[in-house]
């Protein structure tokens, strides 16, 4: 898969920048590959077995050498999927056809939710690996949006989404809720092949805009929290996760935070008097939540027979801190506070910099290409 997908990203031999960043693929495919192969191979010598279902049914807690056999799946699953600080391949393709992108972004990325899923067993019950997972997931999530504040082009700007997608399927991995993150892999795949293969329709060229961030009155800050509570409780009540003092509620506090950003980006969207706001606002953000519950339910129910599909954890000091975190990157963005720095804008154009050699330097090139 790695390596026709590298090919995919170099698709025109004649194109310096197009070869440049299909090698750059392939060395990260390569070496995720490398990764994996290590980690499976000393799962196979401490289990006796070379089968999957055997591997997965006998190991136990994770001890001794079983440790680099999670390092290495870990580290697989990060390459695959982009997170941070292998994202550069993902960020350097988009010499890619758009097309072989949607294809990239909706499945490809993908592996690595479904290879921690898979191996779940392995370190579900390992405290710190599953802690490990949240940090990872968390801090790839929040850098993939930060990201795309900065983004001046429209494949890039998805390029950085699916960067914080895969985060956030990942700290769902770290929760233990792995069919939620099956689901949120399936719905993203669905979702970002269309923004993809419509991106097309988007470009034009604008002169930037002074943002008016932080001047929503009450009303919209009331209407949007309303809608934020009534999310996470038609999301508790639908998948029961989040009615225990567990890594459910985590999971419950990242749904409400996520239906209030939506809510509060219709709302500043919106050209509506305020009572028809109230009418249509539960059908644009609390319905797509149910719908959502709904669905990781039904995915579930398909993998009911596959072990640790859900295996909570118990809340720590860890996820704590993370969600303070995001609520702190929430208010910050909310507030436009991100805005003031010029120092922090620099570091997260440099940070979302492509590999230099896969950078067209003049648009005219692009054109001929």
């Amino acid at each position: 898969m790695g390596l026709a997908m590298a090919s995919l990203i170099g698709h025109v031999r004649g194109w310096e920048q197009a070869q440049a960043a299909g090698a750059l693929a392939r060395r990260y495919f390569v070496a995720g590959s490398a990764l994996l192969a290590g980690a499976l191979a000393v799962l196979a010598w401490t289990t006796g077995t070379t089968s999957i279902a055997g591997i997965v049914a006998q190991v136990g807690s994770p001890s001794g050498v079983t440790w680099l056999a999670v390092g290495g799946l870990f580290l697989a699953a990060m390459v695959q999927s982009a997170l941070f600080p292998f994202h550069n391949w993902l960020l350097s393709s988009m010499t890619a056809p758009t097309p072989a992108s949607a294809l990239m972004h909706a499945g490809f990325v993908n592996a690595g939710g479904i290879l921690l899923a898979r191996f779940a067993p392995v370190f579900a019950d390992a405290t710190a690996a599953m802690s490990l997972l949240v940090v990872v997931g968390a801090a790839s999530a929040l850098l993939g949006q930060a990201l795309l504040l900065v983004q001046t082009d429209v494949k890039r700007e998805l390029g950085a989404s699916t960067v914080a997608q895969m985060g956030f399927m990942i700290l769902q991995c770290g929760l233990g809720f792995f069919a939620a993150a099956v689901t949120h892999l399936v719905l993203h795949g669905f979702y970002k092949a269309y923004l993809f293969l419509s991106s097309g329709a988007t470009v034009e060229q604008t002169a930037p805009e002074k943002s008016a961030g932080g001047d929503s009155g009450a009303f919209e800050l009331a209407v949007g929290l309303a809608a934020a509570l009534a999310g996470g409780a038609l999301f508790v009540a639908i998948t029961g996760k989040g009615a225990e003092l567990d890594s459910g509620l985590f999971l419950a506090f990242v749904v409400i935070l996520t239906v209030l950003h939506a809510a509060r980006n219709v709302l500043d969207r919106s050209q509506l008097p305020s009572r028809l706001e109230l009418a249509v606002l539960p059908l644009l953000v609390v319905v797509p939540v149910a719908v959502y519950g709904f669905l990781y339910n039904a995915f579930s129910a398909l993998l009911a027979g596959v072990p640790a599909t859900t295996a909570p954890t118990e809340l720590t000091a860890v996820h704590v801190a993370v969600a303070a975190l995001f609520a702190g990157a929430y208010l910050a963005v909310e507030l436009g506070w991100h805005r003031s720095s010029k120092r922090l804008y620099v570091a997260l154009l440099n940070l979302s910099q492509p590999a230099p050699e896969t950078v067209l330097t003049a648009k005219e090139d692009y054109d001929d290409a």
